[in-house]
């Protein structure tokens, strides 16, 4: 009798496998061979998923273009005027090691008054000068990604060194970058939501019109006994084939829309001396956007389906 059981309980899952691989591959052709209407349901679920997941990419092309065109957060460290220039390169080099830094530069005291010099149009007054004043300045560059709370914290650290007199960050300018930034992608998120709901509706709605279209049929499989499940499982993998052919076009949409701007956009950076290139999806954004489409048309689908099968009965 143990010995039975194994074997029936592998019956029966090839038994649930089969029932559900039939219903998948039948909801599958019926799509297809109805495929003007299927195309254009894809279409909106399509366009719905497209706009947000464009969005995001955009964000994240716009955040790299921040970050190459001096969008990163600086710290100008103000050394002490009797360091020597062998101390603040030992220092910099230092800190370029730096969990945080990701790059430093050097401004010796000459550079620093011959630039003065030159924007200020004193250059006559200042030669009168028995010394420089201008003390060394290292220049700081902090890496991208960082919240505001840990720039802060790191340009603290470092205006606490030994050989720093002073240290200067635009905290308002960064709280700044990074709120709108924040702002942009929270709102990014509350339309993603929004044409999510838009897509589970789409895909509820012409589930419950093919549920009409269908309704001899579904009283006549009542009456030889199939249970709700049975009939309502078709259903269900049609709404999952139609948000995954949904995601599969908002793929197809976004990097169509990306290739268009490329060209563009790298004559513009050419003309700005930066190498950016546009980038689009990545294999774990199309993974994730496929995985949307069809785990909200198979919600749509269950929504509708559990309202109106049970309102069909066998009179």
């Amino acid at each position: 009798m143990a010995r039975q059981q194994p074997g029936r309980l592998r019956q029966a899952f090839e038994v649930y496998l089969s029932n559900h691989g039939r219903a998948a591959l039948g909801a599958l052709g019926r799509l297809v061979r109805d495929w003007t209407p299927s195309l254009m349901t894809a279409g909106v679920i399509g366009i719905a998923l497209a706009l947000p997941a464009a969005f995001l990419v955009l964000l994240d092309n716009l955040q790299s273009v921040t970050g190459e065109w001096g969008g990163d957060a600086r710290a100008s460290l103000f050394l002490h005027k009797d360091v020597k220039p062998e101390a603040y390169r030992e220092l910099a080099q230092q800190l370029r090691g730096e969990d945080g830094v990701a790059a430093v530069s050097i401004i010796p005291p000459e550079e620093a008054m011959a630039e003065f010099q030159r924007m200020s149009g004193f250059s006559d007054a200042l030669e009168l000068l028995d010394e420089n004043p201008l003390p060394p300045v290292l220049v700081v560059e902090i890496a991208s990604g960082r919240a505001p709370a840990q720039i802060e914290a790191l340009a603290d650290r470092l205006g606490g060194l030994p050989q720093v007199a002073r240290a200067r960050l635009d905290r308002a300018w960064v709280k700044r970058l990074h709120a709108m930034m924040a702002l942009i992608k929270r709102g990014i998120w509350v339309i993603a939501g929004l044409l999510a709901l838009t897509v589970a509706m789409v895909v509820g709605n012409t589930i419950r019109l093919d549920i009409e279209n269908r309704r001899e049929e579904i009283v006549i499989t009542k009456l030889i006994g199939g249970t709700d499940g049975f009939i309502r499982r078709p259903f269900l993998y049609a709404g999952l084939w139609y948000g995954l052919s949904g995601g599969l076009l908002a793929c197809i949409l976004v990097e169509a829309g990306r290739w268009l701007l490329v060209d563009p956009s790298r004559q513009l950076a050419t003309l700005y001396g930066s190498g950016f290139r546009l980038h689009g999806l990545g294999l774990d954004d199309i993974m994730l956007l496929l995985a949307c489409g069809a785990a909200l048309g198979w919600a749509g689908s269950w929504l509708a389906v559990g309202r109106h099968l049970a309102a069909i009965e066998p009179r």
